[in-house]
């Protein structure tokens, strides 16, 4: 996906004595910008992988990391930096596979003394090289220390420059001839184009939270634009781009961080900076994304579409590689988990994924029915071994089970459990269709009334607030807070307290009957759970611009769940003032269970002022949500366990 994302990432001292007295008047840590068929029920601490056991399996192999930075020529002579980071004590002679992580959010930073003596290798790189394999961290091309330009992100120079290290990294006396990818983010798109150039020595990668579709999961989802996100990553990009310390890491941060690392022997950062000078050609993010409405508009500066740098763009290529794939999403991370399910249903390639209750990245848990800080489950240290086990099988050859089968493995929240199937929606999933009734009731029974609505007039300061699944993509935690508040400033419809507990996993589909004053619209639903005490706790949410409303008759570029609409501009459908108009669209994806003598709530708002664009930018809608005989309103859920009353 294309983000970028703030983590708080550590420098630690080391343990001894004279580190604690050097260090005294320092603090330990600062903040430093990561620039970033049947279904089996599992309870514990990890998700159901069931990779088997053998020898190397948890226990490193190897001790310590020695790092070197390079610089690497490409095709057209542009120079690519990378970091090689290798077993401390690999035996001579010995042959490792190599996997690649490549990010435009610098692939180190150079910390000034006295941090800089006592920095170490974090964990994702002490997991790596422990159990043999080679690292190497790249900054993609017109970023970090490398030379060039990137116009967009994604370019196609710089997916053919992933080709070009791949080449390099096999001509290394130390590599076993295969490489792989990983990375989360912005490096999990970039794991997953890796594939795109069909190279033989490529034979697996790892998407952990990353974009299939700019245009809906990171530029405009439904057709609105997430003006917030474009905004800062816009504006945070250029600061990296330019070799720039962000203010936000704090005034110890930027005493301590110089800047991207330099590559060895670069004395005085002449190149470096030589570097950073070809950046200033780069694309403006923000300026791209404000110049679309259409999926299909063609950027006058870049001459592409969003949807150029698609990842679902390069499906063919993809699938023609036949690369296994491990992808990785979250339930409360933006549209992560509907991206990692589109990538499941699509591609032909061998797969295993995850979707669990996390934050973006997966180092928080965000499950609303736990209490905030609940540490993640499972750890990350945990993480990071399932997916070496991943690499194991294709890198190493070792039949430790992972493709045995095609696999989605998920995690339940409320229940907090995983589960695991081989099949989407999982086995014994239906439709439970609930109607939008009188009194702000939320029905299974359907309307008679021959003509009835429920008038709304938008509230532009309606918010999820800064801490929801879009702002966790700069790095925070996902927390909402007891919306019950927040709910009086929007349209709801509750359910009856339930009977039994129900499950809730797939896509919920909304279909609404409206009339605006307006010729356009951003039409916001929550799904909620409202407990005996009236807490309301988010679930989910879907999001649909009334201009894109149309139902294509197209086919869609990937396979999905929900109505398509094609956001393209010969799709377009101004609403007509006081005239009715049908909205279909698909929540994001979920897997919840909701407790017996809860009730289930659907909240309409028009806007969420902290994260997306104000539609219309002028003047105050006032909408009518029909709910008759002739135009019902409701909503599809994907009720797991099929028996369901309310009293």
């Amino acid at each position: 996906m294309i983000l970028i994302r703030h983590l708080a990432k550590f420098v630690k001292c080391a343990s001894s004595r004279k580190c604690r007295l050097a260090m005294c008047t320092i603090p330990v840590a600062i903040l430093v910008v990561a620039l970033f068929a049947g279904v089996r029920v599992h309870a514990g601490a990890q998700p159901a992988t069931d990779f088997g056991v053998y020898e190397g399996h948890e226990t490193p192999q190897y001790k310590g990391v020695t790092t070197q930075s390079v610089y690497i020529t490409m095709r057209d002579g542009v120079r690519i930096a990378a970091d090689v980071l290798l077993p401390g004590n690999l035996p001579e002679g010995a042959k490792i596979p190599a996997v690649m992580k490549m990010t435009c959010y610098w692939r180190a930073a150079e910390l000034r003394p006295p941090m800089s003596w006592f920095q170490k290798p974090d964990e994702f790189e002490r997991v790596f090289t422990g159990h043999g394999y080679a690292l190497i961290m790249v900054d993609v091309r017109g970023t970090g220390a490398s030379f060039g330009t990137r116009p967009y992100p994604f370019s196609k120079d710089e997916i053919a420059d992933d080709s070009d290290i791949v080449d390099w990294i096999i001509a290394q006396p130390w590599s076993n001839g295969k490489v792989g990818a990983i990375g989360t983010s912005y490096s999990g798109t970039t794991a997953e184009l890796l594939a795109v150039n069909n190279h033989p020595a490529v034979k697996a990668v790892v998407p952990r939270f990353a974009d299939h579709d700019m245009y809906f999961d990171i530029a405009f989802p439904g057709g609105i634009s997430f003006d917030w996100m474009m905004k800062n990553w816009g504006y945070y990009t250029r600061l990296l781009d330019s070799n720039i310390v962000p203010k936000d890491v704090g005034l110890m941060g930027r005493l301590f961080v110089r800047g991207v690392k330099p590559v060895d022997g670069d004395r005085g950062h002449r190149l470096l900076k030589a570097a950073v000078a070809d950046h200033a050609r780069n694309g403006d993010v923000y300026q791209l994304a404000k110049s679309a409405t259409f999926r299909d508009d063609t950027n006058s500066l870049s001459g592409v579409t969003v949807d150029d740098f698609s990842t679902h763009a390069f499906r063919k290529d993809i699938e023609r590689s036949n690369v296994g794939i491990y992808s990785w999403g979250g339930w409360m991370d933006e549209t992560m988990a509907d991206a990692a399910i589109r990538r499941f249903l699509t591609y032909g390639n061998p797969q295993r994924t995850v979707i669990g209750p996390w934050n973006h990245g997966g180092d928080e848990h965000a499950s609303p029915y736990l209490p905030a800080k609940t540490p993640t489950d499972p750890s990350m240290e945990r993480q990071w071994l399932d997916c070496v086990k991943f690499f194991d099988y294709y890198l190493k050859d070792i039949d430790n089970g992972v493709m045995s089968q095609k696999v989605l493995n998920y995690y339940t929240m409320g229940e907090e459990k995983w589960k695991s199937t081989t099949i989407w929606p999982p086995t014994g999933s239906a439709e439970q269709r609930w109607y939008l009734a009188a009194d702000n009731a939320l029905s299974q029974d359907a309307p008679t009334a021959e003509s009835d609505a429920d008038a709304y007039t938008i509230d532009f300061e309606a918010t999820t607030g800064s801490t929801n699944r879009w702002h966790t993509q700069m790095g925070g935690d996902v927390v909402y807070p007891d919306r019950a508040e927040d709910d009086c400033r929007l349209l709801t419809y509750t359910s009856n307290p339930l009977w039994e507990d129900i499950e809730i996993t797939g896509h919920p589909i909304v279909t609404l009957y409206v009339t605006s004053t307006h010729t356009d619209g951003a039409f916001f639903v929550y799904l909620e759970d409202v407990d005996e005490s009236g807490k309301v706790t988010y679930i989910t949410e879907g999001q649909l611009r009334a201009l894109h409303r149309k139902v294509s008759a197209d086919p869609s570029p990937y396979e999905m769940l929900v109505p398509y609409h094609s956001f393209k501009r010969k799709d377009a459908m101004p609403l007509v003032p006081g005239e009715i108009a049908e909205l279909t669209f698909g929540m994001h994806p979920t897997s919840v269970r909701i407790k017996k003598d809860h009730r289930i709530r659907i909240a309409i708002a028009g806007h969420d002022k902290d994260s997306f664009a104000r539609i219309p930018e002028e003047g105050t809608p006032t909408i009518a949500v029909a709910r008759d005989k002739a135009h019902a309103s409701y909503v599809d859920l994907p009720v797991v366990y099929t028996r369901l009353h309310a009293r």
